[in-house]
């Protein structure tokens, strides 16, 4: 289906551009968003009289977004989420999870403008692309742990992950080194002289 692109559509062009899409993403996207007319000779007219119309209203919203992309762009928000020892979550951050925190923080955010490739189902800091406009992008950083304190931790480059198990491999050789001190060893060493 031919279309004419009223905003800058990702990966089909930009405004005013005639392109050519599949007819369920001009039905069910491009068209009721209102991102894009049929290339109709009646439409085409239209547009050429609206154009400057329609630039100068894209070029608001692009500059609203830029101002609000601006407080948001490089912030942090923390996540508590239940997870396992090797750090998977008991469940994944969505894009709603994400606009939560940002709306909760005083952001403006819309679960469709958050960009997650797939969702997030580890401990740790994780980079989230934020759509603001089709031409503005921000970056936010999410902190998802198990709780304020590991938080904290982790803000400070720590990998909690690593270091429970280090804590649990030292707990286990000071144990060992107690067992052997307090005589375990000698039991064995005992029956052995026995047997001789």
């Amino acid at each position: 289906m031919k279309l004419i692109l009223l905003e800058r559509v990702e990966g089909r062009g930009g405004l005013g551009d005639v392109v050519n899409v599949k007819d369920g993403y001009a039905r069910n996207f491009l068209l009721p968003r209102n991102k894009a007319l049929r290339a109709t000779e009646a439409n085409l007219k239209i547009f050429e009289g609206q154009r400057a119309e329609i630039e100068a209203r894209n070029a608001k919203a692009r500059q609203a977004a830029e101002t609000s992309g601006e407080k948001l762009d490089g912030t942090s928000y923390v996540l508590i989420r239940q997870a396992g020892e090797s750090g998977q979550l008991y469940g994944s951050v969505a894009g709603r999870d994400v606009a939560d925190a940002v709306n909760a923080e005083g952001g403006k955010v819309e679960r469709a403008m958050v960009v997650l490739d797939k969702p997030i189902k580890t401990l740790g800091l994780h980079e989230v692309k934020i759509r603001l406009h089709p031409e503005v992008t921000v970056t936010v950083t999410l902190n998802i742990a198990r709780s304020p304190d590991e938080a904290e931790r982790q803000a400070r480059g720590e990998n909690v992950i690593s270091a429970a198990f280090e804590e649990d491999r030292i707990a286990a050789d000071r144990a060992a080194a107690e067992l052997l001190e307090g005589g375990a060893g000698q039991i064995a060493q005992d029956f052995t002289e026995a047997e001789a």
